[in-house]
C-alpha cells in the first residue's frame, strides 16, 4: 500500500473514534447510554439496522463466494422482505409494548427468570465470538497488506472501538453505524465501478464470460436438503432473519431508541431493504473479478484462494487513495458490528443481570458504572478471543457450529411463548433441551460421528437447515407437551 492509502486509513480510524467519543458529553444516564433518551434520527437508526446487517466477513465472503461458485447466497437475501414484513407486523409492536431496553423481558414476563438468563448467556456468548472473530479476520487483512503484526492490530482496533462505544453510548454506535454505512456502500460502488473500468472490452465482457460460465446462477432449485440449494439458503435466511429481527438484542434495541413506534417501523423497513440491492453490489463484484481475471490472465496468481481475490484487487489494482479508502471500508463494516456487540451486551448485562431501584438517588450512577464495566471487559474479553485465534485457527469452524446450538433455541423459545398463551415454564424447557439436541446433532455429528465410526448415524442434512430443525423442534415438542399438560391439569383441577 503506497503511504497515502495507509494515511487515509489511520485518519479514518482516529475519525472515528475522535466523533464518536465526543457523544460523551450527551451520555450521563443510563438511558442516554441504551436508548440514547430515544431522540435519535430514524434515517440514522436506519443505516444502523444495514450496518448490523454488513460485517466485514460479508464485506469481503460474498465476493469469494459469487467468485467461487455463483449468486445462490442471494437467496438469504431475497427472504429480508419477508423478515422486515413481520418485524413491521408483529416484532416493532410488541417490544415497544414491553418498553425495557434489553430483548429478553418479554421472554422473562412470559415464562420467567431462567428464560430470560439462558437467552441472554447465549446471546453475550455468540456476541463475544462474533466480535472476536471480526477483530481477527480484519488484523488478518492488514497483515496481509502491510505485514503489520497481527496480535498488536486486534488490540489497537478493539480499543479503539471500546473507547468511542464506552464513552459515546448508543449514540456514538448509530451515529458512527450511518457512517461507516455510508463508506462502505460508497466504497464498494467506487471498486465496482473500478472493475468495470478496467475490463478490456468493456462491461458487456463482464456478463459475456460470467454468463457462459453459469456465476449468475441463483443455485439447484431441486429439493434436497442435503447441499445449499435455493430452497436451503432462502428457508435458511427466513429464520436467521426471524432470529435477527425478532430475539436478537442488536436490532430490538434499536427498536426502542426511535422516538415512536411508526419510526421504528420505518427504520425496521428501510435498514432491512437496503442490504438486498447491496448485497447484490457484493455478489457482482465477486463476478466481475471472476471475469476481469479471466480476461487479463496473470495477473492473479494461481492458487489464490476466492476470498482473497477481493484484497488482491484492492492491493494491487485499485488507484492510489482508493486503496486506503476500500480498506477503511472493509474496517467500517466490522467496525460497525464490534461496536453493536459492545453496546448491546453492556445493555444486556445491566439490565437482565442487575436489578437497581430507581427509587435510589445512587442508582444513576451505579448503572453507569456497570455499563462502563461490562463495555470494557466485554472489549477485553473480545480480543482475548482474536488474539487466541491466531494460533488455534482450526477451532474457528468448529466454534461456529457451537455457536448455532448456542443461539439456535433462541428462536423457538420466542415462537413458542409468542404464538401459543397455553404453554407453560416446564413445557418450553422440555422444548429447548428437545431443539438443542435436534442442532447438535446436525451440527456436531457429521464433524464427531466418522471419528467414532457412527458415520451412519451423522446428519445427512446441510448445516444451514439446523436452525429451521431446531426452531421447528422446540415448537412442536414444546406446543404438544403444553397443550398435554394443560389438558391434564386442567381437567383435574375442573374435577
Amino acid at each position: 500500500m503506497d503511504k497515502l492509502d495507509v494515511a487515509i486509513f489511520i485518519a479514518y480510524l482516529l475519525g472515528i473514534v475522535v466523533f464518536g467519543s465526543s457523544f460523551y458529553r450527551k451520555n450521563k444516564s443510563a438511558e442516554a447510554f441504551t436508548l440514547g433518551n430515544q431522540r435519535i434520527p430514524t434515517w440514522v437508526i436506519s443505516l444502523s439496522i444495514f450496518a448490523t446487517f454488513v460485517s466485514s466477513i460479508s464485506y469481503l465472503a460474498l465476493p469469494g463466494q459469487a467468485y467461487l461458485t455463483n449468486w445462490n447466497a442471494f437467496a438469504f437475501s431475497l427472504s429480508i422482505p419477508f423478515a422486515s414484513y413481520m418485524a413491521v407486523r408483529f416484532f416493532v409492536p410488541l417490544y415497544r409494548s414491553v418498553n425495557s431496553p434489553s430483548a429478553y423481558t418479554y421472554l422473562e414476563n412470559r415464562f420467567g427468570p431462567w428464560a430470560k438468563i439462558y437467552v441472554s448467556v447465549m446471546y453475550l456468548l455468540t456476541q463475544l465470538m462474533r466480535a472476536g472473530t471480526i477483530l481477527f479476520l480484519l488484523a488478518l487483512l492488514m497483515n496481509t497488506l502491510l505485514d503489520w503484526d497481527i496480535a498488536t492490530i486486534i488490540i489497537i482496533t478493539g480499543f479503539s472501538v471500546m473507547l468511542y462505544s464506552l464513552l459515546g453510548g448508543i449514540q456514538a454506535v448509530v451515529w458512527t453505524d450511518a457512517i461507516q454505512a455510508i463508506i462502505l456502500i460508497v466504497g464498494a460502488l467506487l471498486c465496482m465501478g473500478t472493475i468495470v473500468f478496467k475490463m478490456p472490452e468493456g462491461v458487456g465482457q463482464i456478463f459475456d464470460i460470467a454468463a457462459a460460465s453459469h456465476k449468475f446462477s441463483l443455485g439447484s432449485f431441486s429439493t434436497e436438503l442435503t447441499s445449499s440449494t435455493f430452497w436451503v439458503v432462502l428457508i435458511y435466511g427466513i429464520f436467521i432473519n426471524l432470529q435477527n429481527y425478532g430475539i436478537d438484542q442488536n436490532y430490538i434495541q434499536r427498536y426502542m431508541t426511535s422516538e415512536s413506534e411508526k419510526e421504528a417501523k420505518k427504520s425496521a423497513w428501510v435498514g432491512g431493504l437496503l442490504y438486498v440491492p447491496v448485497s447484490a453490489v457484493f455478489l457482482f463484484i465477486g463476478t466481475a473479478l471472476f471475469a476481469f481475471y479471466k480476461a487479463n490472465a496473470g495477473l492473479l496468481p494461481e492458487g489464490t484462494q476466492a476470498d482473497k481475490v477481493f484484497p488482491w484487487f484492492i492491493a494491487h489494482q485499485l488507484p492510489v487513495g482508493f486503496t486506503g479508502f476500500l480498506i477503511a471500508s472493509v474496517f467500517a463494516a466490522g467496525m460497525s458490528t464490534i461496536s453493536t456487540s459492545i453496546n448491546s451486551s453492556a445493555t444486556v448485562i445491566l439490565t437482565d443481570f442487575f436489578k437497581i431501584s430507581a427509587e435510589n438517588p445512587e442508582s444513576g450512577k451505579k448503572s453507569m458504572r456497570i455499563l462502563y464495566t461490562a463495555s470494557f471487559l466485554f472489549s477485553a474479553f473480545s480480543i482475548g478471543v482474536a488474539i487466541a485465534m491466531i494460533n488455534v485457527q482450526s477451532a474457528l469452524d468448529a466454534w461456529w457450529k457451537l455457536a448455532s446450538i448456542f443461539s439456535g433455541g433462541m428462536l423457538g423459545l420466542f415462537l413458542l411463548g409468542y404464538l401459543s398463551r397455553k404453554i407453560n415454564s416446564s413445557a418450553a424447557i422440555i422444548g429447548v433441551v428437545a431443539g438443542v439436541l435436534v442442532i447438535g446433532w446436525m451440527s456436531l455429528s457429521p464433524i464427531w460421528f466418522p471419528q467414532w465410526g457412527l458415520e451412519a448415524y451423522a446428519s445427512p442434512f446441510h448445516s444451514y437447515l439446523s436452525i429451521v430443525f431446531g426452531t421447528v423442534a422446540i415448537f412442536i415438542v414444546g406446543f404438544l407437551l403444553g397443550h398435554l399438560l394443560h389438558r391434564t391439569f386442567g381437567r383435574k383441577q375442573a374435577e
